[in-house]
């Protein structure tokens, strides 16, 4: 018995409304994976930036526990232990230096700081460093794929990258050198001697320091009395420990 046209109508309706039916439960399933997917992007992206990190050794007025671990590692891979300086530079303090270093700039500059160290952190999810686990979080890695990340950015063709390299030895530089041990071991470090008020010390704050420091008065106005200085005296009393 042959199917008439009303028969095959029927079946190609039932066709039809299947096809019609089963789009929007490819539509929700397509939904769910997508919401999914995203949840576990940001969740992953949350914990790469802010998580994970331990908690430092001293409290800090700015930085945070990921930027002091960041400064450690990159100090460690920048001034290794038992160079011709006897200070490694995981040992140099440098999260101490960033902190009031930070404090003493403007909001603006020091969100571009802040940003800095950030990239150089979370940088080597698109610039790898070499080895297993290179995408990790730069504090993350090995001393060796530390050291090749920084070579890596000193090298780069890419202009801004050589930049934001220069920018960041800067900073790891000025607090390695800094540090009582690495100026006296320079014999840089700063003499005790006393020294006369002039009306300059009324207008300009201590180098880092803020404007509203300044503590002195007309009144404590006051010559030196001519005395050499002696090039092997004592050192300044904030020189002669391993303290700031």
């Amino acid at each position: 018995m042959v199917a008439g046209p009303a028969v095959f109508g029927r079946r190609a309706g039932l066709r039809q409304d299947h096809r019609f039916e089963s789009r929007p439960e490819r539509l929700c399933y397509g939904r769910v994976v997508f919401w999914i997917l995203l949840a576990t992007f940001l969740a992953y992206t949350i914990w790469r930036i802010f998580l994970g990190y331990p908690q430092p050794r001293r409290a800090y007025r700015i930085v945070a526990p990921r930027e002091v671990a960041f400064l450690e590692a990159a100090g460690e891979a920048t001034f290794p232990a038992g160079g011709a300086i006897p200070l490694s530079g995981r040992d140099a303090d440098l999260p101490g230096y960033a902190d009031g270093f930070l404090e003493s700039l403007p909001r603006h500059l020091r969100l571009q700081v802040r940003a800095m160290l950030m990239l150089f952190e979370q940088a080597t999810i698109f610039f790898p460093a070499p080895g297993r686990g290179g995408r990790r979080r730069f504090s993350s890695l090995s001393e060796e794929q530390r050291v090749a990340v920084l070579d890596g950015w000193s090298r780069s063709r890419l202009f801004l990258r050589r930049l934001a390299f220069t920018a960041l030895r800067a900073v790891l530089t000025m607090g390695y050198l800094g540090h009582p041990i690495a100026m006296r071991h320079l014999r840089l470090a700063p003499l005790d001697f006393p020294s006369p008020i002039v009306e300059a010390d009324l207008l300009y704050p201590a180098i880092g320091a803020r404007k509203d420091s300044i503590n002195w008065t007309e009144a404590d106005l006051c010559e030196s009395d001519g005395t050499p200085l002696d090039p092997n005296g004592p050192i300044h009393p904030s020189f002669r420990g391993d303290e700031r």
